[in-house]
C-alpha cells in the first residue's frame, strides 16, 4: 500500500509534461543600432556610459543625498517594494501545490444511539478516537498544468521584481530633473533680482531726469514698464523655485533643514560621451523591457495551464493512522487504519468553458507579445530622441552664449550712445529688455541639455547601481 503511493507521488511530482508552447523571444520591431546625432556634442573625458553608477554619473553632492533619501524614503518605491513581496507571497502559494500537503489530525467523538436503529435492539453511548496523517486531495501533475501555473507565478514575481528596478531608476531620474529644475529656477531668480535692482536704480534716475525737466514722461513709463515687468518675472521664479522644492520634498520623502552647498548648471557636467552606432539591444538591460518579457512567459505558460484542463485530472487522497472507542487502546495492536482514495476527472461537458479559457490565455498571449513590441519601441524612441538631441542642444547654447555677450556689448553702446546724445532711451531700454530674456534663455538652454543628459541615461537603463559595475 504505503509502496503504490509513494510510486504515484513520485510519478505525478517527477514524469508531468507540459503542454505550453515552447516560447520564443519575439523579434525586435527596431533598427538594429541607434541614429547618430545629427550635430557634434562636446567631447566629456568623463566617460561616462549606462554601466556608470548613480553616484558617479551625478557627481554634485547635494543631489547624492536626494538621491540617497528618495530610495530610502519615496511611498511609490516603497509600495514597488511591497508589490515584491505580495507577489513572492503569490508565488510560493502555487508552488506548494508542486508538493503534496500532509496533515496529521487528531480527534474524538461521543454519541448516544437509539434503540430502535440499533441492530441489536439496545441503545447505548458510543466513544470514538482517531489519530492518524492524511494526505490532502494532491493532483497528478501528468498534463503540466500545476507546473504551468507554476511558471506562470514565477513569472510574474520575477516581473514585479523588474518593475521594482525600473521604478527605482525612474524615481532617481525624476529627482535629478527636479533638483536641475529647482537650480535653474534659482538661478533665474537670481538674474530677475538683480535685474530688478538695475531697473529700479534707472527708474530712479529717469524720475529724477523727469522732474527737472530734462526727460520726457514716456521715457519715465517706459522705465516703469521694465521695473514692474521684472518685479512680475521675480514673483512668478520665487512661485516655481518654491513648488520645485515642494516637489522635491515629495520625491525624496521627507524635508531637509540642512544640505551640502549646491552647485550651478554650469558645474554639473552629465553629458555622456557615448561612440556612435549604439547597438539597439543594449534595450536588453532596461528593466522595464524585462519585466514586459516576463509578463509574457506568465501568458505563454498559462496557455498550458488551459490546454491541461482538456486532460484527465487525477488526484489522491489518503490517510493513514489509528482508531479506537477507549482513549487508552489508541495506540494498541489492532486499532490501524487506513485509507486510500484516488480519483480521476474526465471533462465531458463545460459548456464550452475550456474552449473559453484557452481562447483567453492565447489572446491574452497575443497582448503580451504586443505590449513587450511597444515596450522596445517606446525605448527605442526615448534613446533615439536624447541621441539626436545631443549635439543640437550644444549648438543651441553655444549659439545662446554668443547672442547673451552680443547683447550686453548691445547694451554697453547703447548706453554710451544715450549719453553722448546720439540715441534715445528707448535704444537703452530695449536693450535691456533683451539682454534679460537672453540670460533667462541660456538658463532654459543649459537645463535643456542637463535633462536631455538624465533621459538619455535613464532610458538606456543605467542608474539601478549606485557605484559603476567593473
Amino acid at each position: 500500500m504505503r509502496k503504490s503511493v509513494f510510486l504515484l507521488l513520485s510519478a505525478g511530482v517527477l514524469s508531468a509534461c507540459s503542454l505550453a508552447p515552447k516560447y520564443e523571444r519575439p523579434s525586435v520591431p527596431v533598427a538594429t543600432s541607434f541614429p547618430t546625432e545629427p550635430m557634434t556634442s562636446a567631447s566629456n573625458p568623463s566617460g561616462v556610459t549606462a554601466e556608470t553608477g548613480w553616484r558617479d554619473f551625478f557627481q554634485d553632492p547635494r543631489l547624492q543625498v536626494l538621491v540617497e533619501s528618495a530610495l530610502a524614503n519615496n511611498r511609490d518605491l516603497r509600495v514597488a517594494a511591497l508589490r515584491i513581496e505580495e507577489a513572492r507571497a503569490q508565488y510560493n502559494i502555487v508552488a506548494a501545490d508542486l508538493l503534496p500537503n500532509f496533515n496529521a489530525a487528531a480527534g474524538g467523538s461521543r454519541g448516544r444511539s437509539s434503540g430502535a436503529t440499533s441492530p441489536i435492539g439496545v441503545s447505548g453511548v458510543t466513544n470514538v478516537y482517531q489519530v492518524g496523517l492524511n494526505l490532502a486531495a494532491f493532483e497528478l501533475d501528468f498534463f503540466g498544468r500545476v507546473r504551468s501555473l507554476n511558471e506562470a507565478a514565477l513569472s510574474q514575481y520575477l516581473a514585479t521584481e523588474e518593475a521594482q528596478r525600473a521604478a527605482q531608476i525612474s524615481l532617481i531620474a525624476e529627482v535629478a530633473k527636479a533638483y536641475l529644475a529647482e537650480r535653474a529656477f534659482a538661478e533665474q531668480q537670481e538674474l530677475a533680482q538683480n535685474t530688478l535692482k538695475a531697473r529700479e536704480t534707472g527708474y530712479r534716475l529717469a524720475q529724477q531726469r523727469f522732474e527737472v525737466g530734462a526727460s520726457s514722461a514716456l521715457d519715465l513709463r517706459q522705465n516703469e514698464v521694465l521695473v514692474q515687468t521684472a518685479r512680475a518675472s521675480l514673483a512668478t521664479l520665487v512661485r516655481q523655485r518654491a513648488q520645485a522644492q515642494n516637489a522635491l520634498t515629495v520625491l525624496t520623502g521627507r524635508p531637509f533643514a540642512e544640505l551640502p552647498p549646491a552647485r550651478s548648471l554650469s558645474e554639473q557636467n552629465l553629458m555622456a560621451d557615448l561612440p556612435p552606432g549604439l547597438p539597439s539591444d543594449l534595450l536588453t538591460r532596461r528593466p522595464d523591457i524585462r519585466a514586459s518579457e516576463r509578463q509574457l512567459i506568465a501568458s505563454n505558460a498559462s496557455i498550458g495551464a488551459a490546454r491541461a484542463a482538456f486532460f484527465p485530472r487525477i488526484s489522491l487522497t489518503a490517510g493513514i493512522g489509528s482508531a479506537s472507542t477507549e482513549l487508552g487502546d489508541l495506540f494498541e495492536a489492532g486499532t490501524r487504519t487506513w485509507s486510500f482514495v484516488p480519483q480521476l476527472v474526465l471533462p465531458i461537458f463545460d459548456a464550452g468553458r475550456n474552449r473559453a479559457n484557452l481562447t483567453l490565455a492565447q489572446v491574452r498571449n497575443n497582448i503580451a507579445v504586443a505590449n513587450y513590441e511597444k515596450t522596445i519601441q517606446v525605448a527605442f524612441r526615448e534613446v533615439s530622441d536624447a541621441l539626436v538631441a545631443r549635439g543640437a542642444i550644444d549648438e543651441q547654447i553655444d549659439a545662446q552664449r554668443r547672442v547673451l555677450e552680443a547683447q550686453a556689448e548691445r547694451l554697453k553702446l547703447a548706453e554710451l550712445r544715450y549719453q553722448n546724445g546720439v540715441a534715445s532711451s528707448l535704444d537703452v531700454l530695449d536693450a535691456q529688455r533683451e539682454l534679460f530674456s537672453a540670460e533667462q534663455t541660456l538658463v532654459q538652454a543649459r537645463l535643456l541639455r542637463l535633462t536631455n543628459a538624465v533621459d538619455l541615461y535613464r532610458s538606456l537603463g543605467g542608474g539601478l547601481n549606485e557605484k559603476a559595475t567593473r
